[in-house]
């Protein structure tokens, strides 16, 4: 079947020369054609242009066509979610009480909250009910925009929980139309390991780690190498351990303080260096020739009330820089992904320009799959949306607390 959007008042992140990543000053700039119809095949974008060049003489005899008119309205690529812990078994309100009467992130978690208490949660839970619950969530985030998605392990901190959770996002990549990544993510240390941190990591090097490989339940390995967390000694061993498993790395780097992290990150090629709040000029010429693409979650920030990464320094640097939701029940509830550009706007400095390469091309590098996804080009997925009658595009970070997108497109197929 044929699927064409005609009379699209502006067809926005066209990249004819399928970029994988925007950088520095060219992410200010994001390319359109307005009046623009769009055709699909299958699962693939074939053919966009102005709407005086759309021929149906090229059109076979025996085609079906559905014809979709986008009159006043915009397309988009769909959202590219590179962060998420989507998977969870229970909300954490009581932690968000704690920290308005002034209890910080790190008094939290000492006192058995935040990832150990979701982690007490996680291993009660059946594989089953966090199935269903995470279905809910994408489609939740599907609605919003999000195309893609990362989904991390983390919450388990057990063999058997992280496994179970690994196994969860298995079956949603199975069932859901979004594009899933699986990333294991070394998260911290559970309580009965204080002092025996040696312990724990025998266990994740050699017992949970080889088990997830063997069954193939994670794309990626991610750390937390953060002051409280992992150390970079400890990262780099599990960064190692995972590339030797076939898992290329991830790694979340210096959102509580200067950790090391992001550099930990580049000298083991990390597709990502996320949350980045600590970051200086060191940091900065580390990841400029690398392959790391700088990953910013303004949700996590806006929630803890963090200190804000230098996104604004970074760009003019020259780096690319990603933004993604940091979905999780405890520092980022929600994977709205049209608010992360609010943010990115409103507290960063960005333009919408370049929230829409952040939230899209760039994001999408930050998952491996910016060959595919990502931008309006021939040959790519067809994930896409269309918007309610807007203005402009700047309608979505300034509109932060509306949802503008009236119809979702998901492998060619309206949703």
């Amino acid at each position: 079947m044929r699927l064409i959007l005609e009379n699209i008042k502006e067809l926005v992140q066209v990249d004819p020369q399928s970029r994988l990543w925007v950088a520095g000053k060219s992410m200010a700039e994001v390319q359109t054609i307005k009046n623009a119809f769009l055709l699909i095949k299958g699962e693939q974008i074939i053919d966009f242009g102005p709407m005086e060049e759309l021929s149906r003489s090229d059109f076979e005899a025996d085609d079906l066509i559905m014809e979709i008119d986008c009159s006043g309205k915009m397309v988009f690529p769909s959202y590219c979610d590179s962060h998420t812990h989507l998977v969870f078994a229970a909300t954490r309100e009581l932690e968000f009480v704690d920290r308005i009467k002034g209890l910080t992130y790190e008094e939290i978690a000492k006192n058995g909250g935040g990832i150990l208490n979701s982690a007490k949660r996680l291993q009660e839970m059946p594989e089953d009910e966090l199935y269903e619950q995470a279905m809910l969530r994408l489609e939740e985030i599907a609605l919003t925009g999000t195309g893609a998605v990362e989904i991390k392990s983390g919450y388990g901190l057990t063999t058997e929980s992280e496994l179970k959770m690994l196994r969860v996002i298995l079956r949603m990549k199975q069932h859901s139309p979004l594009m899933i990544k699986s990333t294991f993510l070394a998260h911290a240390f559970p309580l009965e390991f204080k002092g025996r941190h040696e312990d724990y990591m025998n266990l994740l090097i050699n017992e949970m780690m080889p088990l997830i490989a063997a069954e193939e339940l994670a794309d990626y390995v991610d750390v937390f190498c953060d002051r409280g967390f992992f150390t970079m000694e400890e990262s780099e061993r599990i960064l190692m351990a995972g590339i030797k498993l076939g898992m290329q790395g991830k790694i979340h780097a210096n959102e509580l303080a200067n950790s090391g992290g992001v550099q930990v990150g580049v000298k083991y090629n990390a597709v990502s260096a996320d949350h980045l709040e600590f970051v200086g000029d060191e940091e900065i010429s580390s990841l400029l020739g690398s392959e790391t693409m700088p990953t910013v979650l303004p949700g996590a920030a806006f929630f803890l009330n963090l200190k804000l990464a230098p996104v604004r320094k970074m760009i003019d640097s020259g780096l690319p820089v990603a933004l993604a939701s940091d979905y999780n029940p405890g520092t980022s509830p929600s994977g709205n992904m049209n608010f992360i550009q609010s943010l990115g706007c409103l507290r960063y400095g960005m333009t919408p320009e370049e929230t829409i390469h952040a939230t899209t091309i760039n994001s999408a590098y930050a998952m491996g799959i910016s060959e595919s996804y990502g931008s309006i080009a021939k040959g790519k997925v067809a994930n896409l949306f269309i918007t309610k009658e807007i203005s402009s595009y700047a309608a979505i970070p300034y509109s932060f607390g509306s949802n503008l997108i009236e119809t979702v497109i998901l492998n060619g197929e309206i949703q």
